[in-house]
């Protein structure tokens, strides 16, 4: 398969420019990638922003000016979809970067300065927010070079606590992350089928019910696709929605669509 360190193919980038969130607010950039705008603080989550990463293949690569200044990165495991090394070059190596203990060091080969490694229950400041590690229900491996590490979430707490999933399926803690007031929620995934560990539509719906947040956007989906994997659709998002608002109708689920930026102003 193709190298994780090739570049993109020429001629094939196209610039996503939501206008820059507002003062709270997201924006979806595929996949994994939300760019989190709270109380004049932004983070990124996963920042995956090549068009092609191993043998997964996107319709365009996210150039980094659509994710505005930073303040902060937040990496929640080591697969290749979440952490792309690559990627994370073309970021400022000034951020601060949190990740999943036994992975600093792949970062910090990339000349980062401030990584901060934290597990499960462990909180840090981050551009001046206060960002705790949740547990994920999910496998992870790297290459041999990289160390053992967890798979996390994260809690963003500020005037509206966001939650991001990373990679997971339901947990036994899961009604404990709370009070939270947008979950960040994975339902789908670039193959064929999802292995465990993974939200689905339906079990992600179910996760509202513990989670109890205003507002859902689901992410993983629609985004890579394998050479021989289904087409890229929608019917994952419109599945967790209608299946969100048969069971937890009072949460407001919004589908985003790459690049589109959603205001959280309304939703504290």
């Amino acid at each position: 398969g193709a190298s994780s360190e090739e570049g993109d193919e020429p001629g094939r980038t196209a610039v996503f420019d939501p206008g820059g969130p507002s003062l709270s607010g997201l924006t979806w950039l595929g996949h994994s990638t939300v760019v989190i705008d709270l109380d004049g603080t932004r983070l990124v989550t996963d920042p995956v922003l090549r068009r092609r990463v191993f043998h997964l293949r996107r319709a365009a690569a996210v150039e980094p000016g659509a994710l505005g200044s930073l303040d902060g990165i937040l990496v929640s495991h080591s697969h290749f979809d979440h952490l792309d090394v690559p990627s994370l070059s073309r970021l400022p190596r000034t951020l601060p970067v949190v990740c999943p203990t036994g992975i600093g060091a792949l970062v910090r080969r990339r000349g980062f300065e401030q990584v901060l490694e934290v597990g499960p229950g462990d909180t840090v400041e981050v551009g001046g927010r206060a960002v705790r590690a949740t547990h994920a229900e999910h496998r992870t491996n790297r290459r041999p070079f990289a160390g053992r590490s967890a798979a996390l979430g994260y809690v963003v707490q500020g005037s509206m606590n966001v939650y991001f999933a990373g990679d997971t399926e339901l947990f036994d803690g899961m009604a404990e992350l709370g009070p939270v007031v947008v979950a960040l929620l994975p339902v789908s995934g670039w193959g064929p089928r999802m292995p465990a560990g993974h939200l689905e539509p339906s079990s992600a719906a179910e996760a509202l019910l513990l989670l109890r947040p205003k507002v859902a956007v689901p992410v993983h989906w629609g985004t890579f696709r394998a050479p021989f994997g289904p087409r890229l659709d929608d019917r994952a998002a419109r599945e967790f929605a209608s299946t969100a608002a048969r069971l937890a109708p009072d949460v407001e689920v919004h589908v985003l669509q790459i690049g589109e930026t959603l205001a959280l102003e309304e939703a504290g």
